[in-house]
This record gives C-alpha cells, structure tokens and sequence, in this order.
C-alpha cells in the first residue's frame, strides 16, 4: 500500500524514480506522482490518477526539467478520492518543497484546523497535504529540511512515512518514519530510500534498516539517522538476497503465475540450513530460547492468507509440540484484552512484515510480557525488528497481490518451528522427527508434480467462467485450505466463495446447494488411519445428492472419490500434515485461471493492497 521512492546521486532521477515505482506497483496503488529538482534548481512536478502509464504519459506530453534529487510516489487512497489533486506529491513553502506520504496522519483534522484559521488554502482532500504545509513553514524558519522535519513529526499522530526534498537543498532528501515502512539503499556516491528493497533493487543490494520514530537525511556521499529528537541512532546494514531480475515477470504471463511456479524453491529455500543431519536448526530463535523452554500456550496473530498458514500451524504446533495454540486475527486481538503471561508466546506471520494490524499487535503483546517470534518473507521489516527474534521465509519477492509462495514458505517455517520445540520438548519421538523431516524435504518434488496439471485446471476453469458462487469444503488440515481457496476466488475472480469445515455443512451451509453448485472438496488421504477420508466422502454423497458439481482434490489412487465427484484434481502421495501444501496449488491455479478467462488484472485486482500499511 503506497510505494516510496528517493533518490540522491549522479544518475538522472526521473528514471531512477519510474523504475522504482514500476517495481513497487504490487503494493497497489489509484495514482503515482514524481517530484525533481532540475539542473536549473527549480522543483518540478507531475502527478495522475490511475496507473503508472497515465504519469508516463503526462511526463511524455509535459516533460519536467530532470535533476539528480528527486522523489516518486504510488498512492492507494485513504483520504480523499484517487484524483490528480489527491496525487501525491503535494507542495509546501509555495511549491518550493515538494512531500510524499504512507500511512495515515489522525489528527490532521485539528493540525488542517489552525491552518486554516492561519488563512492556508488547500488544492486537495488529502492529510497529506497538512504536513507537506508545516514541513514548508518550518524550512522557512529554519533553512533546514532535517530540522524542519523534527519540528513537525513531533506533532503528528498515527502512522506516517514522510518523505521531503526543497528546491533551496539540492542533493538532500529526509525521510521520516512511525509505525510505517521505509528502507535505506546504500551506493557508491548515491543514495536511495524506498518503501521496501524492491525500490533501488536494481542499482544496490546494499541496504540499512530505519527503525521506529526516526528520521534520514541521505546525499549523494552520506547517510544520516536520528531519532525524533535529533539523537544520533543506530541501524543495522544488510545485503538483499535476491537481485532485480527475481522481481521481474521474465516472460510469464502474470507475476501470479510465476509466483506459483516459484512455490517448490519457496519450500526449499526456507528449510535450506535448516535441516542439518536428521535436526531441525533455527539459530533465528536463540534470543527467545529460555521462553520457548518455559512457553505454556502460543497465539498466533496474522490476516487473511497468514491467518490460514497460522491454522496449519496450529495444527502442527499441538499434534508436534503439544502446545495449546490459537490462531487470531491481528485486528481484533488486541480490542478484547487477551490473557497474556510471560510463558506466552505470540508468533505473528506477514509476508511484507510491514502488515499494520500485525505490527500493533505484535506491540500490544510485547508491551504485555509475551515473548515475540515474527515469521515474515521481507529483510528490514518493521514487525521483525519489533520482535523478539524473527524467522525469514527466503521465499523470494512476492509481487502479485494475492499471495501464493509466501503461503507455503510460512506454513513450511511453522513447520519448522513446531518440529523444533517437538524436539525440545521430548513430545516427538527420533523416528517420528526424522520421517517429517523426510516427508518435509520431499516437498519440492512433489509440488512441482502437481504444478504439472496446470492445463487441467485451466480447462476446468475456462468451463466456469460464467459462474457465480463457487463452495470449498475441507475437514481438519484441509479446512483452511478450503478458506484459502474461497479467499482467492474472491480476490481475482470477484464472485462469491465460501469455504467450510466438511462437518458444518449439515449444520446450515448445506442449505446453500441447488442444481449446478460448484463444490471444491479437499479430501484427506484414505491411508491415514485417523483419516476423516471416510466422513469427507459421505459429505460428497450429501452435495451430489442435491445437484452439486462436484471437483475433488485427492491422492493419486484414491479410487473411493470417483463414483461421486464431477472431476478429480489429483497430488502425490503425503503424510497428512504435508497434503496441504499440495492441495491448494490447484486452487490458487483455478482462481488464478478463472479471473484470466474473465478478462480480469490476477496481479493487481480491484480495491486491494499487497501490503497493508493502515489500520
């Protein structure tokens, strides 16, 4: 949700900018905007509503003068609807500054207030604008871009990145940061800042963390961190693990299909080092390992496609581990006063790290004496540095909206971290770890077996894409598969979706089958012996019997499904804990494939944001 670009240095920065927009597209976006300062020392600005092309456009038909300072902006709208005067960037000190702005600014009515009653006049809807104006006000007392931002942050609630460059500082640009994203790129007689590493990418794979309530200054041959106060702070450098390319389509006819195809190296750069001689090894967790000896209950906190991977993960933490696990939606843990103790552990899951609701969270549970583990996909994440210790997924940058990769690197590194305590807790005994680890590793192969039918899937899809209501059912692990399932369905197809627990269907959902309703059933493995395999088929009994059409997901030779489903997408043989993960491959390719056969935009889909950045 809103990509950040700066950059200072010798290059020409419009395109320094546009290419780092073009990368930060995925977070989702109404409109983009761009300010330099050209080689005149004039500030120069455009700004559209819509894609990233209308800019182009305007850029091409009114070309501004190009510098080596500048900033860019990709803007999802909060306040103020997606026109080219809620663009950002909005100007201050009479259109010498030039601010760009994430997050959400809480008291702006009362800070646009005494504006107001100062005689200011706005150009926008946006509270944006209101800092862009103080920020403004204050260079001019000052001549300090730096101080000016210290003067100003100081009086504005919520969350917030900031980022300024003035006409009368070439070669300067600050940024400031709460509760909002915003990453260092370091170069050689350059610098850059960026919503997330994907900005400058491209140009560095050098990168410094900013933490909370702090302030940069960047030139072209210097960086600056301090915090609100003006006190020296401290960051930490780290390398970027993947290189422009990764976060490039490289022929695929979306980034969702790439992504999908990337999802056997997700599992196996997430266990890479991981698995070392029949153990499970997790450095990552040494600053909470005295709590995890001790830990006597775990919540885990995440949204949407996260809060499925954490259900997987509560299954595993309790069969594995035997530990009382709950599963919350980050945005309502922290209004119901949750029991919270020193023994309790709270594992929060995003794939960006940046997730709003998770973040605060994350704090609340902290600020309460719980013990923190964060398990994200994104280097310098916010969530990560608030933690007590962080787990990273290596599943590669996820671009497109609906997330894929990141769903099974996550539930791969709750895997990971139930196995460990497993071991630690003497609840699994040596040849039960090393056959898990064994099905574990196996993964890979297997996923990419299933990725293998895609034309299958394809077909079936084309054949719906008149459909309108599309039911998933699943029993134990397969029930947040079916959630998953229904979830994506709805966000690139836009049509409505449901999934079930199997078992509740007789307890109201059934009444919601007619002739022609589409049901996916995930169906658990016959082999097992605690299978509910049995159970599941009785329920495809049930749904057929009231005109359903019925598609069944089941293990290759599960002969027992064939009399009573329409089609049958088959995975390879796995141990009940490892079917999910390739189970809702097919799913993710249905919905994908749908949305395709309806025209739709699978990367970016209406009204929705890759990262979350506003409560």
């Amino acid at each position: 949700m809103c990509g950040i670009v700066g950059y200072v240095g010798p290059r020409q920065s419009l395109s320094v900018l546009m290419g780092g927009l073009r990368r930060l597209e995925y977070r989702g976006y109404d409109s983009a905007g761009v300010a330099v300062i050209g080689p005149d020392g004039v500030l120069g600005t455009a700004k559209k509503a819509g894609k990233l092309a209308e800019l182009t456009a305007e850029l091409a038909e009114h070309p501004l003068a190009d510098g080596t300072t500048g900033i860019g902006h990709t803007r999802w709208a909060t306040h103020g609807g997606p026109t080219d005067a809620n663009a950002h960037p909005h100007l201050g000190d009479d259109g010498k500054l030039a601010l760009i702005h994430n997050g959400i600014i809480e008291n702006f009515a009362e800070l646009k207030g005494e504006l107001l009653a100062e005689g200011v006049t706005f150009t926008s809807e946006t509270d944006t604008e209101v800092a862009a104006i103080m920020v403004g006000q204050r260079y001019r007392e000052t001549g300090d871009l730096t101080e000016a931002f210290r003067q100003v942050v100081s009086r504005l609630h919520g969350a917030f990145t900031l980022l300024a460059v003035h006409q009368d500082s070439p070669g300067v640009v600050v940024g400031a940061r709460r509760n909002s994203p915003l990453v260092i790129g370091l170069g050689d007689g350059e610098n850059f800042l960026g919503s997330d590493v994907a900005a400058f990418v491209e140009f560095t794979r050098r990168a410094m963390e900013i933490g909370q309530d702090q302030i940069v200054t960047i030139r072209p041959g210097s960086v600056e961190v301090t915090d609100f106060a003006g006190n020296p702070a401290e960051s930490r450098e780290f390398e970027v693990a993947w290189d422009a390319s990764a976060a490039e389509k490289g022929g695929w006819s979306s980034f969702m299909a790439k992504e999908i195809s990337e999802e056997p190296d997700a599992i196996a750069n997430t266990l890479l080092g991981r698995v070392v001689d029949g153990d499970v090894v997790l450095p990552e967790l040494d600053p909470i390992q005295a709590a995890l000896d001790d830990v006597d209950r775990i919540i885990i906190v995440a949204c949407g496609t996260a809060a499925y991977s954490g259900i997987l993960g509560k299954y595993a933490l309790e069969k594995w581990a035997g530990v009382p696990t709950e599963v919350e939606l980050s945005h309502e843990f922290r209004y119901r006063d949750p029991v919270l103790t020193s023994r309790t552990l709270v594992i929060s899951i995003s794939q960006s790290g940046e997730t709003m609701d998770t973040l605060m969270a994350v704090k609340y549970a902290g600020e309460r004496g719980a013990n923190t583990l964060s398990i994200c996909n994104t280097q310098g994440a916010t969530i990560a540095r608030e933690s007590d210790a962080a787990l990273f997924t290596h599943a590669g940058p996820e671009v497109a909206v609906a997330s894929t990769k990141a769903f099974v690197a996550q539930v791969t590194a709750l895997y990971l971290v139930a196995l460990k305590l497993g071991i630690a807790r003497g609840t699994l005994e040596p040849g039960v770890v090393a056959g898990h680890l064994e099905q574990l590793l196996a993964l890979p192969g297997k996923l990419s077996q299933v990725l293998e039918t895609g034309s299958q899937i394809r077909e079936l899809a084309r054949g719906m894409s008149d459909t309108r209501s599309v039911l998933f059912l699943g029993r134990n692990v397969g029930y947040p598969i079916a959630l998953e399932g229904a979830l994506k369905l709805k966000e690139l197809a836009y049509i409505h979706a449901e999934g079930f627990a199997a078992g509740e269907l007789k307890h109201g959902p059934i009444a919601l089958i007619e002739p022609g309703q589409r049901v996916f059933v995930v169906v658990p493995s016959p082999r097992d012996s605690d299978s509910l395999h049995r159970k599941v088929v009785s329920n495809i009994q049930e749904i057929r019997a009231r005109g359903a059409f019925v598609i069944a997901i089941a293990e290759e030779g599960d002969v027992a499904v064939l009399p009573y489903a329409d089609d049958v997408l088959r995975i390879p043989l796995a141990g009940p804990m490892f079917e999910p993960l390739l189970a809702v491959a097919p799913l993710q390719i249905f919905a994908m494939e749908l949305a395709a056969a309806k025209g739709l935009d699978v990367d970016q889909p209406r009204n929705l944001a890759k990262s979350v950045t506003v409560e």
